[in-house]
């Protein structure tokens, strides 16, 4: 029977191991508990944790119980890792917040019930610590020396470190040796840009305890280019609906490079591998098929399958013929907003992100108002231009929106 590092390895997840042969024997004769840590800097998640969490899914469907970290204490200090900037300081008001809509987005992918998986929140002990005590507990067995030559510390030592951000690799290091405490857990897996805090856990844990403790690594979500996938001309590729509507979400997969798609398929569907690597090989017009497949499993796992149903047939009919266009994003405006200009209407609404995005679209011919190519920046919208109550936007080739008078 193959263990669950065949299974991850197969579909191209793993990156880095602590102690290879261990970790593969552990998991192939023992149930264990891990753990993944999730920075509640936000009230969703998005497409960057996707992968961690997808990764999560396949351990607890092996048998392997989950611990969903959360870090509410870590959040008051900020990882430096892949910053440039000292991160904005949340109050704890905004984390406990987040920290619920985290929880909710996580059970689409992770049972929580019967305790078969736990979520923590490292506030529980972090903000109870006595500073000394914990500098003579866990400070002692860090190397300054060794902790500069990290990567999410070298990267800022020029810009500036504050001492507050070195203290994160000892808190994750921290959360580890607790977790190890409380629950048994065994194990940190986490994106490949947390190596050096996770490195920093396991010795943690092997130094005061005397006990085994691993970590594995997930590749970064990135395309054929090597560049970090999840942005759009919006922003970020949020895993909430109020901040990425399920349409819009469906079409950022719907649109993925070619070059792409069997990667993704892989890594973010729960599709047997012959058929990833059938639709992998498709080619020319048959790979939009593949898309379509990507699209729709890849929102019915975030969404749940009304949604992405609705969407594939908000694409179809946009796109061919037939179906119904209820899945497109649709904002209302009052009456009050007739006879003003397309752009602050567009931006009122959200659809765009700014006037100047606005002005960039019409330059470029990139804009229609029900099948309408709009080339005046003063263009108004009026009443007439609602047919049966709403109006349709197009943006470049594939992003619709709807607008609906009230």
């Amino acid at each position: 029977m193959s263990s669950v590092i065949d299974v991850l390895v197969e579909r191209g997840f793993i990156k880095q191991f602590t102690h290879e042969e261990e970790i593969k024997e552990l998991l192939e004769k023992e149930k264990i508990t891990f753990y993944i840590g999730f920075d509640p800097t936000a009230d969703s998640l998005h497409v960057g944790h996707f992968l961690p969490m997808m990764m999560m899914a396949h351990m607890q469907r092996a048998g392997h119980r989950p611990i969903a970290l959360v870090g509410g204490g870590t959040a008051l200090i900020g990882d430096p890792t892949g910053k440039t900037d000292m991160r904005k300081m949340l109050s704890k008001e905004d984390i406990e917040h987040n920290v619920a809509c985290i929880k909710n987005q996580l059970s689409r992918l992770i049972d929580f019930s019967d305790g078969k998986a736990v979520m923590e929140n490292n506030a529980n002990w972090l903000l109870n610590l006595n500073y000394v005590d914990f500098l003579r507990e866990v400070g002692v067995h860090f190397s300054v020396n060794r902790m500069l030559t990290a990567e999410c510390f070298k990267q800022r030592l020029e810009k500036g470190l504050s001492f507050l951000e070195f203290n994160y690799m000892l808190m994750q290091g921290y959360d580890f040796l607790e977790l190890n405490r409380r629950y048994g857990c065994t194990m940190e897996l986490g994106g490949d840009d947390q190596w050096a805090n996770m490195l920093a856990g396991v010795e943690l844990i092997r130094k005061k305890e005397s006990k085994p403790a691993f970590a594995m690594t997930c590749t970064l979500l990135t395309n054929s280019e090597g560049k970090k996938m999840g942005k759009t001309v919006s922003g970020a590729v949020w895993l909430d609906k109020e901040k990425m509507s399920p349409y819009d979400f469906y079409q950022y997969w719907r649109n993925v490079n070619d070059a792409d798609v069997e990667k993704c398929l892989a890594l973010l569907t729960f599709l047997p591998m012959d058929e990833v690597r059938r639709l992998g090989a498709l080619k020319d017009k048959e790979i939009n098929e593949a898309k379509k497949v990507l699209a729709f499993e890849v929102t019915k796992l975030i969404h749940g399958e009304e949604e992405a149903v609705k969407s594939q047939k908000a694409a179809e009919a946009l796109f061919s013929t037939g179906g119904s266009i209820e899945g497109v994003p649709t904002s209302t405006i009052t009456k009050d907003l007739l006879n003003s200009s397309v752009i602050d209407i567009l931006v009122e609404t959200k659809i765009i992100p700014s006037k100047s995005e606005g002005r960039r679209l019409i330059q470029q011919g990139g804009l229609s108002i029900n099948d309408a190519k709009v080339t005046d920046i003063g263009a108004v919208i009026k009443k007439e231009d609602f047919k049966d109550g709403s109006l349709l936007v197009k943006r470049g080739k594939k992003n619709y929106n709807r607008i609906e008078l009230n």
